[in-house]
């Protein structure tokens, strides 16, 4: 995404917190960069609080495998208004049912579309990401 791209949604939203599948982190009360270093004292900050190690702290947190695949279309200017890709992604968030998520955008610095499925199957999330990039591409 990267972090202008970020930063410009949480402060349209009034967010402090935020962060882009790369692993920046941004926490507007202590910093505007994806600083690393900042990140992780805020880690250590947090366990220290918590008295907890961060292996307790993400007891409850379940990652799911994920899928990226990148689609090069001629043009970005409307795939929003895809109607074959709309209807692919209704079927396709009920096929996952909540036991995974999607997310399509549009790259902020190349043109393709990323097409993102996170689902408790991998071959299963594969097959459901490949739906949507041929929906995307028609």
């Amino acid at each position: 995404v990267g972090d202008r791209y970020v930063l410009e949604a949480m402060a349209a939203r009034g967010w402090l917190l935020g962060g882009e599948g790369s692993g920046h982190l941004l926490a507007l009360d202590k910093h505007t960069t994806g600083d690393g270093i900042v990140s992780a004292l805020q880690v250590l900050q947090a366990t220290q609080r918590a008295k907890a190690s961060l292996a307790e702290m993400l007891v409850d947190v379940t990652l799911l495998p994920q899928t990226l695949l990148n689609v090069r279309l001629p043009s970005l200017a409307n795939w929003q208004g895809n109607v074959r890709l709309a209807a692919e992604t209704r079927l396709v968030e009920a096929e996952l049912a909540g036991q995974g998520r999607l997310l399509i955008r549009a790259s902020g610095t190349e043109p393709v579309l990323r097409v993102m499925v996170e689902s408790r199957d991998a071959v299963h999330g594969l097959a459901l990401a490949e739906r949507l990039a041929t929906a995307a591409m028609t």
